[in-house]
């Protein structure tokens, strides 16, 4: 009985939050309709901002992650980004700018980008600069340029965490757009911010749409990893995940050997 009570509410907001997101409803003033085919603009900007951020992020910080940890330099820079990343938030981030670029999409995209490079930054230099030693001396010993041992060593075996990098500052980015409302962009953050027209129902249902865009971008970027990462790599990851794997998950009893 008691589980009853608690899961008859919560279906009932499940059902009127999908409804809000699939066919709309009167906002709580009864003024104008909200939901449905009208989150499709506040999706595009979100998508936009999101986008434009992450796309920023990669521009500045790849260059920059891959030339350091070639060199093996800049450990104390990686470190600084990582804990400033950390320690801003980000709405401090969109309020101070406000006074600078004003409100508007200009001012959520740099709040946005610098969310985004921290986690790409400090990925793709610590890939980078983990790169296995001896295929480096053996590319720099068969004559590959600084250039040529990057593109075609180094980065190869970064990748799994360069990848994993641009996951976490596009879900970051994602959910962290919501705040697009306080600078004056309406984004899907407005249903969320906004429940005095836009009802619980409209704030949950905002909130499902986000959670439901950070999944898909983390199962899309995980697919384009498995893509892009060389076989070798993979088959290697593979044999050590074997290697390693605790006996009681061998499903035959026993050690797993290599």
């Amino acid at each position: 009985m008691a589980e009853a009570r608690v899961t008859a509410p919560l279906a009932a907001s499940l059902g009127d939050a999908l409804h809000f997101i699939f066919h709309g409803q009167q906002s709580v003033g009864g003024s104008v309709r909200v939901g449905g085919s009208q989150l499709w603009p506040l999706l595009g900007t979100h998508l936009r901002v999101s986008g434009e951020a992450i796309a920023l992020a990669c521009a500045i910080s790849l260059p920059a992650a891959l030339w350091l940890g070639h060199v093996r330099r800049g450990r104390l820079t990686a470190g600084v980004i990582a804990n400033v990343g950390r320690a801003v938030p980000s709405f401090a981030v969109l309020v101070f700018f406000s006074a600078y670029l004003g409100l508007g999409i200009t001012n959520l995209v740099f709040a946005m980008t610098l969310l985004a490079i921290p986690p790409v930054f400090v990925n793709a230099y610590v890939g980078v600069r983990q790169a296995d030693p001896d295929a480096v001396d053996a590319a720099r010993g068969m004559g590959m340029s600084g250039l040529d041992i990057v593109r075609r060593v180094e980065l190869p075996m970064a990748l799994p965490l360069l990848f994993g990098g641009i996951r976490t500052s596009t879900v970051n980015v994602l959910a962290t757009a919501t705040l697009g409302p306080y600078v004056g962009v309406v984004t899907l953050g407005d249903p969320i911010i906004n429940a005095n027209v836009y009802g619980d129902a409209g704030r949950l249902g905002g909130a499902l749409i986000v959670a439901a865009l950070a999944v898909l971008a983390e199962l899309g970027l995980a697919a384009l990893q498995r893509a892009v990462t060389p076989k070798g790599l993979r088959l290697e990851r593979r044999s050590r995940a074997r290697r390693f794997r605790p006996s009681w998950l061998n499903p035959r009893g026993g050690t797993i050997t290599p």
